[in-house]
């Protein structure tokens, strides 16, 4: 099975959509193989990150601005603002695409872990996730 996801993205930051893939996931009819996703944008990501404590999710983001900051005098592809070169950076050193091993027709994730987009620009976007599950 192919699909897409959207996700829309009110700027920077984690946004979990762990349900909507299990719920593909059920609906697939598979009960055990692998759900491969990828993000179809060169300025944001995936992760696989705690979902029980927002702060998890709040320090990597400050983690990450900290690491790339915006307006560094080395970038020369600024036109679509001062957050554009960082979010391309960001998703280049974070996962664009992430597989997921499907056991007894549910996501195989750990008690704590949740599937995120990574929203590396300030404004809003509608993110689209490729899923492509098979067994």
């Amino acid at each position: 099975m192919v699909t897409t996801l959207d996700i829309n993205t009110r700027g920077q930051g984690l946004y979990e959509f762990t349900e909507q893939l299990a719920a593909l996931v059920s609906r697939s009819g598979i009960s055990e193989g692998l759900c491969t996703i990828m993000i179809r944008h060169t300025s944001a990501s995936l992760c696989i990150q705690e979902n029980a404590d927002p702060s998890a999710q709040h320090d990597l983001e400050r983690w990450l601005n900290r690491l790339v900051p915006e307006n560094d005098s080395l970038y020369t592809h600024i036109f679509e603002g001062a957050d554009d070169m960082p979010a391309h950076i960001k998703a280049a050193l974070t996962a664009t695409s992430l597989s997921v091993p499907v056991q007894g027709g549910r996501l195989m994730l750990g008690t704590w872990q949740g599937v995120f987009c990574w929203e590396h620009r300030h404004g809003s976007h509608r993110r689209s996730i490729a899923v492509h599950i098979g067994g």
